[in-house]
């Protein structure tokens, strides 16, 4: 039964783990990968020394530190706000409304924003009087995070409501017979009882804080060079180091960075995670 998963797993995560030894050549596409001649840790020297490393790793890192603490409080907040509708038609109503931007393409998205922010024809530049949203980088962590908390936000808040509905009632009942208020149950009883959760979530989001989305760093701001201090990240940047600049060592060297990076980071986390509470770290 477990088979197709472990085929899966290996077709798709391991085996292009070989693909890292690119990352040591300089590609010759007349002679191909296998006999391009090996230049060691050139192609890093490149990307170390590249203005562009110090702001995709800035932009990745800060960008998923906003998405994963914002992400998280926002879905407390829906998750215990939607355990609160008594009748259950309307609670899973607002469920699904919640989860319908989920749904939606970021090919979709990036019109709408264009919809909204377009220089001639955007609501948002019409109503403001500004005409450079896509030349302005100062309104791009705004709408980046905002869009990525929008989208999130369903899924997260499902988790907590499911974990909320978990939760012993007689807790509950206990401390409404000690006078405790509303937002003291929520306090002193449904945020403790939600800790495993809070710290499980962390975790595995913590585990690709070095990575980003595509679709929302790519495709939603358009791919303006203007916002690139902006909206570049490193996985954008490996995109146009292969498609644009066609340096497929580059772009190795770049995801070999991520990966190594990224893999310290997930250490680290767990290395905290396991002196807050050790039986929710990952090993």
């Amino acid at each position: 039964m477990i088979l197709p998963g472990m085929i899966y797993f290996l077709i798709n995560n391991y085996i292009p783990m070989f693909g890292i030894y690119i990352a040591f050549k300089k590609v010759d596409y007349s002679v191909g990968l296998w006999k391009s001649p090996w230049v060691g840790l050139s192609n890093f020297a490149t990307l170390f020394r590249s203005r562009d490393l110090m702001i995709i790793t800035r932009n990745t890192l800060l960008y998923n530190a906003a998405f994963i603490i914002l992400g998280i409080l926002t879905g407390i907040i829906v998750g215990i706000c939607l355990s609160e509708v008594a009748k259950k038609f309307l609670q899973r109503t607002y469920q699904t409304l919640i989860l319908l931007p989920q749904l939606i393409s970021f090919v979709i998205v990036a019109y709408i924003v264009y919809a909204f922010f377009a220089a001639e024809v955007g609501m948002v530049s019409q109503m403001t009087g500004l005409e450079d949203f896509y030349s302005n980088t100062k309104y791009w962590p705004f709408i980046l995070i905002f869009i990525n908390v929008w989208k999130q936000l369903g899924y997260n808040s499902i988790i907590f409501l499911s974990s909320i509905v978990g939760i012993d009632r007689s807790l509950y009942e206990a401390a409404r017979v000690d006078g405790a208020s509303k937002w003291k149950q929520i306090v002193y009883v449904t945020i403790p009882q939600l800790k495993p959760t809070i710290i499980t979530l962390f975790v595995l989001q913590c585990g690709r804080i070095f990575y980003s989305d595509f679709g929302l760093f790519y495709q939603v701001p358009l791919n303006q060079g203007a916002l690139y201090d902006a909206t570049d990240t490193i996985d954008t940047f490996v995109y146009r180091a292969l498609m644009v600049n066609n340096n497929i060592s580059l772009a190795s060297a770049a995801s070999t960075y991520q990966a190594i990076v990224g893999f310290i980071l997930v250490l680290v986390v767990n290395l905290i995670v396991r002196k807050v509470d050790k039986e929710s770290a990952m090993f």
